[in-house]
């Protein structure tokens, strides 16, 4: 029986436990480029034993940015501190991964601290918020561009350019973040995208650039490097025109077809009318719907805060991989504390070990 501390082959790829360190935005670039916060933030969770690291939703162009400090590969510039990044968390016996993005109708906002409001262009945002039809978020933002075709196909080669950047800069994963309201859960979601062309209405149209940017990324993207896809599972909107746990086991059963390794199973932030129920653990029935219907590994995310929960839903089957946010952010180290816990053997960094419990 797998647990929290068993190893994971992906691929080339061996993970010696299957703790993951959550994309987690931290707003603290500047131009798109990483600095001494991002080299300590994802840094310390390598040592802190998580067995893959992520860093941030990264966007792949300047437009897609959630904010003006987001952190980017859009320029050959950002991968060098990158690279800083990734031997560091290398050293520590971690693999280092990350997660592309596009925030689509949701870019051009302050940072959470300062209001997470939208912002004109004399205000430090941009014009030509694009998504794939021109719905606003709400009545007090300004409605979005919908892309052309021609924009549809630059943001697919903007994804390919950037992965193909991520590999230079020394990543071993890569997860394309298809999620909470960004520019490719609004494609697949029918509460966003309007469209009429081959983009829109039927789920085949609307899954069709996800599928594209896969099959983009992989052209650069190494055969036998883990490729994940992040997916709201679910709009929780009870609206048969909204985007369902259903959907997204059949967008993960074509895209195993299209050899995606993992699912990182997330849900909502498409719409403010969503209905969520948090509780801990509340979107492991998703992960575990995904992986036992369609045979795909599956990441768990959400309120899963202990190492006896995390343990529990590796031990049951409800997923493969347990990615944790928040929890990370109060403890660095959660992979030695949980080991420790749980009297799983694990090694410590040499300069830590005079602290390990014995």
């Amino acid at each position: 029986m797998n647990h929290l501390f068993s190893p994971l082959q992906i691929k080339s790829l061996s993970f010696k436990n299957r703790i993951v360190v959550s994309p987690m935005c931290q707003y603290s670039s500047v131009d798109g480029f990483a600095n001494d916060w991002h080299l300590v933030h994802l840094g310390s969770r390598a040592v802190g034993g998580a067995a893959l690291v992520m860093a941030e939703a990264t966007a792949v162009n300047p437009e897609g940015r959630i904010t003006p400090h987001d952190l980017g590969i859009w320029k050959e510039e950002h991968i060098k501190f990158l690279q800083r990044i990734t031997s560091f968390i290398h050293q520590q016996g971690a693999v280092p991964g990350i997660q592309l993005a596009h925030a689509g109708r949701k870019a051009s906002k302050s940072s959470p601290w300062t209001g997470n409001k939208h912002l004109l262009p004399a205000e430090g945002g941009w014009e030509n918020v694009m998504a794939p039809s021109p719905v606003p978020i709400n009545p007090e933002t300004p409605a979005p561009v919908e892309l052309t075709l021609d924009q549809i196909r630059k943001v697919i080669a903007d994804f390919k350019a950037a992965a193909s950047r991520a590999l230079t800069a020394g990543f071993k994963v890569m997860e394309i973040h298809g999620a909470h309201g960004y520019l490719l859960h609004e494609f697949v979601s029918p509460l966003t995208n309007q469209r009429t062309d081959k983009y829109g209405g039927s789920f085949e149209n609307r899954t069709r650039l996800m599928r594209e940017v896969v099959q983009a990324v992989q052209e650069v993207w190494p055969a036998d490097l883990p490729l994940f896809v992040r997916l709201s599972t679910t709009d929780w909107v009870p609206d048969e025109n909204s985007w369902k746990l259903e959907d997204s086991v059949e967008l993960s059963r074509q895209l195993k077809a299209l050899k995606v390794d993992l699912i990182d199973c997330s849900s909502g932030g498409n719409v403010p009318v969503q209905q969520i129920k948090p509780g801990p653990g509340y979107q492991t029935p998703f992960s575990q719907a995904i992986r036992e219907q369609t045979g795909i590994l599956t990441g768990a995310v959400g309120l899963i805060t202990s190492s006896w929960q995390a343990d529990h839903i590796i031990r049951t089957g409800q997923a493969d991989m347990i990615f944790m946010a928040r929890e990370f952010l109060r403890d660095p180290y959660f992979g030695l504390t949980a080991s420790s816990e749980l009297h799983q053997p694990i090694t410590w960094p040499v300069q830590y070990e005079r602290a390990k419990p014995r």
